[in-house]
């Protein structure tokens, strides 16, 4: 199969690392002197330093030249950045299969992925969403990691499933979009809201009962907007869920901790050097829940930390005021 990855962040280039073992992979992003950089040291030492490129990986400045053979597209940007790049894909190629591997929503808009999708690719274009635990790093180094394939087009499902899965990268396949797409928005606000209770020393029991009320407010939302609840109980919801809340690496649940200490939200991403989707979905995430009348506690007080300037230990008393409800 020949694949084009579009984004050379940390996670296309792990995607295109981890594939090119079995296929023939083309990376491409929009820096071109980055590319020309990744060339040059065959390491994205930006993103993704100590790991190597293979040498079967081919790296492309020019985004038609990367398109021109390609079987299928990923697209591995921010999720901000996945409108402008598929209008880019569909100027050339309309008509060409797509997955995406980004995960919230578009902060001017509220929209998820797939929405995305519809304004720019022909109806029948098969196209799906790659989401579940998975540590950029991780996967560049070739260790275990189990991700969600969703699609509305069964038999593209499955073929790709296939396709992609291999000796430490297994694919499992569902056809519930909605469902896989918000366990991948959703689990960043969480983990922020993690990270908050962690920086605060509250402990393990406290992360523990986080997680597992987070996660009812997310199948809440899912189940309102068309999503299936047994989505949220696998890997896209509380498999990425748990590694992001839970994780070292998470972007999102250091954000929070940063904020436990009393760091300011602007310096913090300004340190961070990479995307925090977290902090843009939280806002999408609340419109949402008023939207479709879903009560989701941990998503407000995250909201009132990252936006109306609430200390982190205010939000967490208030959490812990709430009258007792049956679970």
């Amino acid at each position: 199969m020949k694949l084009v990855i579009l984004g050379a962040g940390a996670w296309g280039t792990a995607l295109a690392v981890s594939l090119c073992e079995r296929h023939s992979v083309t990376l491409w992003g929009r820096d071109a002197a980055h590319l020309d950089t990744l060339k040059r040291e065959r390491c994205n030492s930006k993103y993704l330093p100590g790991i190597a490129l293979p040498q079967n990986l081919t790296l492309e400045t020019q985004f038609a030249t990367a398109l021109h053979h390609a079987d299928i597209a990923l697209i591995a940007t921010s999720t901000n950045g996945f409108g402008a790049t598929l209008a880019k894909l569909a100027a050339i190629r309309r008509d060409l299969p797509l997955l995406w591997a980004c995960k919230g929503f578009e902060t001017a808009t509220g929209r998820l992925p797939h929405e995305i999708a519809r304004d720019h690719l022909a109806p029948d274009v098969p196209l799906g969403a790659l989401s579940g635990p998975s540590f950029a790093l991780e996967v560049a180094q070739g260790k275990p990691t189990a991700l969600t394939l969703a699609s509305a087009h069964a038999a593209f499902t499955q073929s790709m499933a296939a396709a992609l899965n291999g000796h430490a990268l297994r694919i499992y396949s569902s056809h519930d979009l909605i469902g896989v797409e918000l366990g991948g928005a959703l689990k960043n606000v969480v983990a922020i809201a993690a990270g908050i209770s962690d920086g605060l020393g509250l402990g393990n029991n406290a992360r523990a009962a986080l997680i597992t009320r987070a996660l009812a407010e997310m199948a809440r939302l899912g189940a309102a907007m068309g999503g299936q609840p047994e989505t949220f109980m696998g890997l896209a919801g509380l498999g990425d869920l748990v590694l992001t809340a839970t994780g070292d690496l998470s972007r999102n649940r250091t954000v929070g901790m940063l904020l436990a200490r009393g760091e300011k939200l602007d310096d913090i991403l300004a340190r961070l050097g990479h995307v925090a989707e977290g902090v843009h979905s939280a806002r999408a995430a609340r419109a949402l829940a008023h939207t479709h009348k879903i009560d989701m506690p941990i998503t407000e007080a995250v909201c009132a930390v990252l936006f109306s300037g609430m200390p982190p230990v205010e939000a967490v008393r208030q959490l812990l005021a709430r009258d007792p409800k049956t679970e």
